[in-house]
Parts: C-alpha cells; structure tokens; sequence
C-alpha cells in the first residue's frame, strides 16, 4: 500500500493485523474484490476500527419496515455530500447502486436531495437528517414526530440520528486522513461485475 495515497497516519500491513481484524478485512476484500481504503486507514487503531465497523454493520446491515438499507445509504449520501466527504459519497453511491438497484439516485442525492426521485417517506427522512448534519441545535421533537408520520419506529427514528452521527465521525475521520475512494467504488453498479 502506499502510504501516501491512503492516510495522512500509518498503515498496518495485514500481517500484522490482531486475527479477528484480519479475518474481517479478508472476507470484505472477498466479497467485494478489494479492500476499501476506509479499512486500511482506520487499522492501525485496532480498538476504534473494531468499535468504528461493529456500530457501523449494527445501523447499516439491516432493513426494517421504515428504513431499508437502500434508504440508510441514500441518508449517508446526501448527508456525506452536505459534509464535503469524496470518499463516503462515491462508496456509500456504489451501495445505492448497487441495494437500490438504480444507477442514478445516488448522484441524483448527492447533487440535490430535494430533486431526487425518492418516496414521500424517504425525502421527510433526508430532510430531518440534513438538518441534524447541518443545524443539529435546530432539531426538534416536531421533527421525529414527522418521522413517526412517515411510519418510521421508534428504532428507525433513533436509526435516522445515529447514522448521520456515525457519519459525521466517518465524513470527519475521513477528511483528516486525506483518505481518498477507491477506483473500484465509481464503477461498482454502474457496470456488470466480472
């Protein structure tokens, strides 16, 4: 790996990884072919990258009644757009593709959310969540109430605010690493894999 091209901090050779990271990192880098640089860069803290992927896989790997995983991808989208964040917007994109099977609400979302082809629901949720990423004081109980308008659960509404707080850390993280998208990530969704 280069240094340089990955993180601003060290990087860890696989090898050197304790075994349950190892493990982890192997089967991400099976099932999608490659290893996302977000890994690389936050392995060197074993204990935070170990924290950082369990909240993550515990709010992103699920679909309930009012959030599918689709729909948490589009709110780390438009809300890593909102963030400035190259890296989460093109990876978190190629999810969209990929679990929307659409290849084109993810740049739709991250160019302007309003103007997105998505549900009444899924728009009533972008707009809490920019808020939340953007005036986080302005947030208020109307807000939820709305949520809980839309069919959301009392789990999906709490999903709403922890995803776009993890987010916030990852968008942030990412900046200060100067971690940069995999070439891998623009073409996924877009393309037939081979």
């Amino acid at each position: 790996m280069d240094q340089q091209r990955i993180s601003r901090f060290p990087l860890v050779a696989a090898a050197d990884l304790p075994a349950d990271l190892q493990a982890r990192f192997a089967e991400v880098a099976d099932a999608s072919g490659f290893l996302p640089n977000v890994f690389a860069a936050l392995a060197w803290r074993p204990a935070e990258a170990r924290a950082f992927f369990a909240l993550h896989d515990a709010l992103m790997d699920k679909d309930t009644p009012g959030l599918s995983q689709a729909d948490r991808e589009v709110v780390v989208v438009a809300t890593s757009a909102a963030n400035d964040c190259l890296y989460c917007v093109v990876a978190h994109g190629a999810l969209v593709r990929i679990r929307a099977r659409d290849r084109y609400l993810a740049d739709q979302v991250a160019v302007d959310w309003r103007k997105a082809p998505v549900s009444e629901r899924l728009a009533a949720v972008l707009e809490v969540a920019m808020r939340l990423a953007l005036e986080p004081a302005t947030v208020a109980e109307p807000d939820l109430a709305a949520l809980r308008a839309q069919g959301l659960t009392e789990d999906d509404v709490w999903d709403v605010g922890a995803i776009v707080s993890l987010f916030a850390l990852s968008n942030r993280l990412v900046h200060w690493a100067a971690v940069p998208p995999n070439e891998e990530f623009y073409v996924m969704g877009r393309v037939p894999r081979s």
